[in-house]
């Protein structure tokens, strides 16, 4: 079994139990153990993983973390758990505590089904302010579970974890100014392009007017983008396509008189490919009624992620924002849906 299909196997064990594992201690040993486990520790051997490490803080003693991983003799990662119903943004400070006394040079803030991966990149033996991984179990994307696997035992390498995790906390950052220069233009940026688009002199009005120039030519750019990643998905999950088109005919004649036209097979497409970052495609699945062509989660009726409304001359999207509930939006043509991103992905989170 290759890594990436042991943590999905994992992430299928920690769905199951999650309504189960109520305290700390059922975190440890139903999430945590079987996920160093998965990396390839041997959790019983106690020159390799040590429960309750004793990290002694200038004058207090007898202070432990939760587990310390050991490599050639000293303590490489210190994991801090919490129970998986904890959210972890208050919880750093008594990781960073333990950081500094010891020799390690990772550490793990866990709830057992989030990851937060910490270094001492800015202050050598401070654990940074922010984390240089974040990974979600439940939901894992492709690079993270890459950057996982650096981690297990087998692949374990210091420097090159190091590079990885150097690399990683300047991308996050520029995605992180990135995303906020999309939404909301600085002045910087509307000076940078306002100069090179025009000889116009850079009043307060023209670096506004640029500011609204700005935020379209971005949104166009990411849109002109996602149609892109499209053509390629099409031609990546080809066959798979055509399977989803041989159901979708097979419902054409169960249903008499459900014609399923080529502009609701294009809106699928596109929902699609927009969910692909957030679930399995294999999870997005196409049912045609007569009043609608309707997208599921796992092909569940009750899970249905929006309502493609395309029969008459007006083409609506209904969206499944509130349980039960439809909410329809006109929309001129099948790639308006990417104006709707942000919903349908917050629809799948919630089935997931």
């Amino acid at each position: 079994m290759d890594f990436k299909t042991k943590i999905e196997a994992f992430a299928d064990r920690i769905e199951k139990l999650k309504e189960n594992v109520l305290t700390e201690e059922a975190t440890k040993h139903s999430f945590v153990m079987p996920f160093l486990s998965a990396l390839g520790y041997d959790v019983f051997d106690p020159t390799i993983v040590v429960p309750e490490y004793v990290a002694d803080i200038g004058r207090k003693k007898g202070e432990k973390v939760d587990y310390a991983i050991f490599k050639d003799g000293k303590p490489l990662i210190l994991i801090e758990v919490k129970k998986h119903l904890e959210k972890l943004d208050n919880h750093k400070t008594q990781l960073e505590r333990y950081f500094g006394p010891t020799d390690s040079k990772f550490a793990i803030l866990t709830n057992g089904i989030e990851y937060r991966f910490f270094s001492d990149l800015d202050t050598t033996n401070l654990m940074d302010k922010k984390p240089f991984m974040v990974i979600d179990l439940l939901n894992p994307k492709d690079r993270e579970i890459k950057q996982l696997e650096k981690f297990t035992k087998e692949k374990l390498d210091i420097d090159k974890i190091l590079s990885m995790a150097s690399s990683q906390k300047y991308v996050s950052e520029i995605k992180r100014i990135f995303k906020k220069e999309v939404e909301e233009p600085s002045e910087e940026l509307a000076r940078f392009f306002t100069s090179k688009a025009t000889d116009k002199r850079l009043t307060h009005n023209i670096l506004e007017e640029f500011k609204g120039h700005i935020k379209i030519a971005f949104s166009d750019i990411i849109n002109d983008m996602a149609a892109d990643k499209i053509n390629a998905l099409k031609s990546k999950l080809s066959v798979e396509i055509e399977n989803e088109e041989d159901e979708i005919q097979k419902e054409e004649v169960k249903d008499n008189g459900i014609i399923t036209t080529e502009d609701e097979l294009e809106a699928f497409f596109i929902v699609k490919s927009i969910l692909a970052e957030e679930t399995s495609t294999s999870n997005i699945n196409a049912k045609d009624t007569k009043s609608y062509f309707g997208v599921l989660f796992q092909n569940n009726s009750w899970k249905w992620i929006c309502r493609l409304h395309f029969n008459s001359k007006q083409k609506y999207i209904g969206l499944h924002l509130q349980d039960k509930e439809e909410t329809k939006y006109p929309i001129n043509s099948v790639e308006h849906i990417y104006q709707y991103k942000n919903e349908l992905k917050e629809t799948v989170k919630r089935f997931i």
